[in-house]
């Protein structure tokens, strides 16, 4: 069973998110609306995959992604960035800080759930 926790401010989007990733076999969701929650369930239950927005109140998506990927103990988490960011910066910030996948909103549910997909498999220790 693959644990995947969403991180972004707007409900709405978490559910369609949700939504998109229904698809993935015995995939299990939890929920966070701030990057500071995400750290705190982080610690509270093992995840496998992260979809992390960029844009949040109280921490930005690349402060939760630089945390991530200096613990060791969540180094390895793959992470999909889904952001309104479009601009090859963002882009590279994010792929720099440690993304595993980059994609913009709107998004294709197909594509979000195949970029998933191919993250849990090719991270199974994770799965």
């Amino acid at each position: 069973m693959s644990n995947i926790l969403i991180v972004d401010d707007s409900p709405t989007m978490r559910r369609m998110v949700m939504a998109s990733l229904r698809q993935l076999a015995g995939a299990s969701f939890g929920e966070a609306s701030t990057g500071l929650e995400a750290i705190e369930r982080l610690a509270l239950a093992p995840v496998d995959l992260m979809v992390l927005d960029l844009n949040m109140p109280d921490m930005h998506g690349l402060e939760v992604l630089e945390f991530l990927r200096r613990h060791q103990v969540y180094r390895d988490i793959p992470v999909i960035v889904l952001t309104t960011r479009g601009d090859e910066a963002s882009r590279a910030d994010a792929l720099a800080a440690g993304a595993s996948r980059y994609l913009t909103k709107p998004f294709a549910p197909q594509a979000l759930a195949a970029e998933a997909r191919a993250l849990l498999i090719s991270h199974p220790e994770r799965a």
